[in-house]
């Protein structure tokens, strides 16, 4: 299917670094209504017996759509309802649009999104009616054992938006456990760098997971296979830590370009044997010390394994629906890692590099699309011509 490029507005250029905080008088994001005009519209369609706004619902592979649904309510003492600023589209998500497995069947999509408080319940202590928030993808409770090791991805009382909860694709979504899962942000909601904290609730906290601890330095090597969202933050994030080298195994140009931009040093464009042969070649016939998987099929895990130097590092954070090769991991000392980013635990710190003018992971949206086009945006996703689309109400 075509992508209707009138309904899709390539935003490449639109979306600036900030090399300097910008606390105030921050240049203005022109990304739709504001929440408050919204709030406005809900008063009104309330008072004329309406409760229903927009969101993308998945009725099927490759059938989504904007629809009216029921608008969202405080249901638990601990809830929020968010109106949306700004929402975006996953890969997860178009895994669900392809009929692939994976967690998204839908009715409901979405799972990235930040906007305005406009309810709380009784049980809020610290959100607050009006403040700007980014919710990570998974809500969870903040109290449970495995939220206070610091993995609240793994809350038996939480789940992924769009999947256990409403979708962050629409114009409002109830928010379970409010106080541990939202973080605010302290800026404007038409602030310009919206697309960079949006950023922080799922791929950019991937990346950062990817890396995070493997102790990279100036000599490490990292090789990174994929070249979608996670692959690109997953770059961003190893530069970051500091590694030398950082190698992106990729195939899209207009990706590899951001990647680039995010600091790797080497582009590799073939596959299999020939991909394996040109990591050899850039290290000495040893390997990458940490290699990540962003991708999530056998393929790519396959070329992964083949890659990563012996007492290397592999990291999973594509979503893996494959088979690891066990035996080569033990006989070659090779560590496993990744999973299911922690998002929230990440947050606050990659909020204040954020805010503070020392991250910009915005460039992944090299894409817009209004609610109301989301399928525009979902098969541009799907077609390989765009790397992530921001989602406007």
């Amino acid at each position: 299917m075509s992508v209707d490029h009138a309904a899709l507005a390539i935003s490449s250029v639109r979306w600036h670094r900030h090399p300097v905080p910008q606390p105030t008088g921050a240049r203005r994001w022109q990304g739709g209504i504001s929440p408050h005009a919204y709030r406005g519209q809900r008063d009104q369609q309330q008072e004329k017996g309406h409760h229903q706004v927009i969101a993308a619902v998945l009725e099927g592979p490759g059938n989504v759509k904007a629809v009216n649904v029921a608008d969202a309510t405080l249901k638990e003492p601990g809830d929020a309802v968010v109106r949306v600023v700004a929402a975006a589209i996953c890969g997860t998500d178009i895994r669900g649009y392809r009929g692939q497995p994976g967690p998204v069947r839908g009715p409901r999509c979405g799972h990235e999104f930040l906007g305005v408080v406009e309810e709380v319940g009784t049980a809020s202590a610290t959100v607050r009616p009006g403040q700007l928030v980014l919710a990570p993808f998974i809500f969870a409770d903040g109290t449970c054992s495995t939220c206070s090791r610091g993995l609240p991805s793994s809350c038996p009382s939480g789940g992924m938006f769009g999947v256990a909860g409403d979708g962050g694709q629409a114009e409002a979504v109830r928010v379970p456990f409010a106080e541990a899962t939202l973080v605010a942000v302290a800026m404007d909601e038409h602030d310009e760098r919206l697309p960079a904290v949006l950023a922080l609730a799922d791929v950019m906290p991937t990346g950062y997971h990817a890396v995070r601890g493997a102790h990279l330095t100036r000599e490490s090597c990292v090789a990174v296979i994929g070249d979608g969202a996670v692959g690109l933050c997953s770059v961003l994030a190893a530069r970051e830590a500091g590694a030398g080298r950082v190698i992106i195994l990729g195939h899209h140009p207009n990706r590899l370009d951001i990647a680039r931009r995010f600091g790797c040093t080497d582009v590799i464009e073939s596959r299999g044997d020939e991909a394996a042969a040109a990591v050899a070649d850039l290290t000495a016939g040893a390997g990458a010390d940490l290699v990540v998987e962003s991708v999530g099929d056998q393929r790519a895990l396959d070329t992964a394994l083949r890659v990563c130097a012996d007492g290397g590092r592999l990291s999973l954070v594509g979503g893996p629906h494959n088979a690891l090769e066990t035996m080569t991991c033990f006989m070659r000392n090779i560590t496993v890692a990744g999973g299911l980013t922690p998002a929230r635990t990440y947050i606050p710190g990659l909020l204040d590099a954020v805010l503070g003018g020392r991250l910009d992971p915005s460039p992944v949206f090299d894409a817009t699309a209004t609610l109301a086009d989301i399928a525009v945006g979902y098969e541009a996703m799907d077609n390989r011509q765009a790397t992530k689309v921001l989602v406007r109400p």
